[in-house]
């Protein structure tokens, strides 16, 4: 009998483990068993999640740990999971929030334990197998199963208005999962496959991959919540228990910016820069509108809702500023949001237990009474304002670099004016989180009467305590983090190049220098990118210079025409060697034998191009453009020929590009 391996059965494992320990609590009777219980099971699973750090290789960006096997081989449905970089902290995430949300819960969930610890236990099921998934039916399944239980969470053990909150959740989150629905079916109609990872840096026509991200867009930006989708989100907070709040706005708000990472960007490249200017201006608009509306607040769960949503504006803004700095802020950003306001969820959740109110003037001057808690509220304000040494500071510096690199990039005023506004926003924060603190902390002249107030317990020291190591290990110490993301994020960046047009070019065509182009540097870098539109082919691995691995992987995705055979390695390194292989040398001055493709039309164009440059009055030719050009070329013969034969065997009028 043979035992699958670790790295078949870890996904598996994590996803399902919740599941079976549900039902095994079904079976159970007692409300302290089952607490105990729920808690034993979800620290477990935390435990045996960290086990993915060790066995994860940071280097490469490939989806580890894959396990596929026929689910619905009729409709080409397939169990497929897998993880990288991006979806192993939220993975990570996930499984360590678990055990803090029972903890939360072990005193205010008095009626219907059984029940509650249930709604937990397949809530963790369905949120691991979202960021596992990599089958679109498979991930659509977990992203619908996670809507029943949250709804449950908030319509039975939530506040007063709990029946409206729990219905305006599922019914906008729902309206979403349309969209999305007609956005995974578009795709498979278009490959005939289910496969995430099949689908992604796929050549689609501009107007199909505008449909498709307006589809998907909708979806995500609902479940951030992005501007002006966000209204379901203070109704949610507010009326659901701690543990549903704080499953909110760590775990669950996390999916949509998932979703805008694993799927838009990947899949929608041409797309996603069409509509980014727009998408960023709504995430400065969050972040502005969630600081301003968080500062007019004396709820204090409504503070810190309306805080996500411009936290979560900051994640928006690092994904679309498209650049490597950007995309790893953003991911800190959501793995730090999770963590710190989870924290001062359960931080309210506290004080709603004692005090019986979430009214700001109510909690004025608590931290005399509570010193305790007064200390891990102040921490984790600081926090959320992105004090320098804590985590959240890690994750907007990072995002702000990335904006404002990007802004350099452009070089537009109405950019530069974009990234200015952020910077109320981060005022804004500083401003809503200390008035924050020094009520609770501190109060006024005149405040309630705490006197009668205990201190934190056991178990909310230890639902607390946690999220205060990673509040300063992250600040202080991110490399651990940001080392798993590099590979994955490099190579998002890749497949969310835009996608090359191909267009084969006529022979008579030549290079055209625009106006512009007065000296001779100039008409070095236009002549390049004419010589890339022009000529510009699809080719395998081996055919595809050194430095230029994105224009290898859309070739090797399927774009245009067959690829041409391996080559020998060899590459044109100068304008010499350029000049010599133009004018028929068997060899370049390297030594290396030139190997082409025999019956080529493109090598007429490529001698005529050459030659149209020499008649521009470009002496040398520019570095790069010979080898990039003469190396993306296609064939109809079976094999490459070596200079010298395509020579012997190609009579004098076909081979123009050997005379000068």
């Amino acid at each position: 009998m043979t035992f699958p391996s670790y790295s078949d059965s870890v996904l598996s494992i994590l996803i399902f483990s919740p599941l079976l320990a549900a039902a095994i609590a079904a079976c159970l009777k007692g409300e302290n068993l089952l607490r105990w219980w729920t808690l034993a099971s979800t620290t477990l699973v935390a435990l045996f999640s960290l086990t993915l750090c060790w066995r994860f290789d940071p280097g490469t960006a490939a989806f580890q740990f894959r396990k596929t096997v026929e689910w619905i081989p009729a409709l080409s449905i397939k169990y497929a999971l897998g993880l990288d970089g991006i979806s192993l902290l939220l993975v990570l995430l996930t499984t360590l929030i678990m055990p803090l949300c029972v903890l939360a819960s072990w005193r205010h969930i008095q009626a219907r334990v059984k029940e509650f610890m249930l709604c937990l236990l397949l809530m963790e099921t369905a949120m691991v197998g979202v960021f596992c998934a990599l089958d679109f039916i498979l991930f659509f399944v977990f992203w619908e199963a996670m809507l029943i239980p949250m709804a449950l969470l908030i319509g039975i053990w939530g506040g007063p208005r709990k029946i409206y909150a729990s219905l305006k959740f599922f019914i906008y989150t729902m309206s979403g999962s349309v969209f999305l629905l007609v956005a995974i079916i578009a795709l498979y109609t278009q490959r005939r496959t289910w496969s995430i990872p099949d689908l992604m840096g796929q050549p689609y026509s501009p107007a199909f991959q505008y449909w498709v991200f307006l589809a998907f867009f909708i979806s995500f930006a609902i479940k951030v919540p992005m501007l002006p989708f966000h209204t379901w989100l203070p109704a949610a907070h507010v009326e659901a228990p701690t543990a549903g709040s704080v499953l909110l706005a760590s775990i669950l708000l996390k999916m949509g910016t998932y979703g805008f990472l694993r799927f838009s960007l990947p899949i929608t490249p041409d797309a996603t820069r069409f509509f980014t200017p727009y998408i960023l201006w709504l995430s400065v608009a969050a972040i502005i509108y969630g600081g301003l509306t968080a500062l007019a607040q004396s709820d204090l769960k409504k503070l810190v809702a309306y805080s996500s949503v411009a936290h979560m504006g900051f994640a928006t803004l690092g994904i679309f500023a498209l650049n490597q700095m950007g995309l790893e802020g953003a991911l800190l950003v959501m793995l730090n949001h999770g963590i710190t306001t989870g924290a001062l969820f359960i931080a309210v959740g506290i004080i709603y237990e004692r005090l019986h109110t979430r009214d700001l003037a109510q909690a004025s001057g608590l931290g005399k009474a509570m010193p305790i808690l007064a200390a891990f509220a102040g921490v984790f304000a600081l926090s959320s304002l992105a004090f320098p040494g804590t985590n959240s500071f890690i994750g907007e510096f990072l995002v702000l670099s990335g904006g404002f690199e990007r802004v350099m990039s452009i070089n537009s005023p109405v950019s530069m004016a974009l990234m200015i506004c952020v910077v109320p926003g981060v005022v804004l924060a500083a401003a809503y989180m200390l008035r924050l603190l020094q009520k609770v902390a501190y109060g006024g002249t005149r405040n309630p009467d705490h006197t009668h107030l205990k201190d934190l317990c056991w178990h909310e020291v230890l639902a607390l305590a946690p999220l205060l190591v990673f509040v300063f290990w992250i600040g202080l110490h991110p490399a651990p983090f940001t080392r798993v993301m590099h590979a994955s994020v490099r190579h998002l960046l890749l497949q969310s190049q835009p996608t090359p047009q191909i267009r084969p070019a006529k022979s008579d065509r030549t290079p055209t220098f625009p106006p512009a182009a007065r000296n001779s540097n100039d008409r070095l870098k236009t002549a390049k990118a004419d010589a890339f539109r022009k000529f510009a082919c699809p080719v395998s691995d081996a055919a595809v210079p050194a430095g230029h691995p994105r224009i290898a992987q859309r070739f090797n995705a399927g774009v245009g025409r067959p690829s041409c055979p391996a080559r020998p390695e060899g590459t044109i390194e100068s304008s010499a060697e350029a000049s010599s292989l133009a004018r028929g040398a068997s060899t370049v001055p390297s030594g290396r034998i030139r190997v082409l493709c025999a019956s080529d039309p493109a090598l007429k164009r490529w001698a005529i191009f050459m030659k149209s440059l020499r008649d521009k009055g470009v002496a040398e030719f520019p570095k790069g453009i010979a080898a990039k050009a003469h190396v993306f070329l296609t064939s109809e013969h079976p094999r490459p020929q070596p200079l010298e034969r395509f020579r012997a065997s190609t009579p004098q009028r076909r081979r123009p590009f050997l005379t000068d």
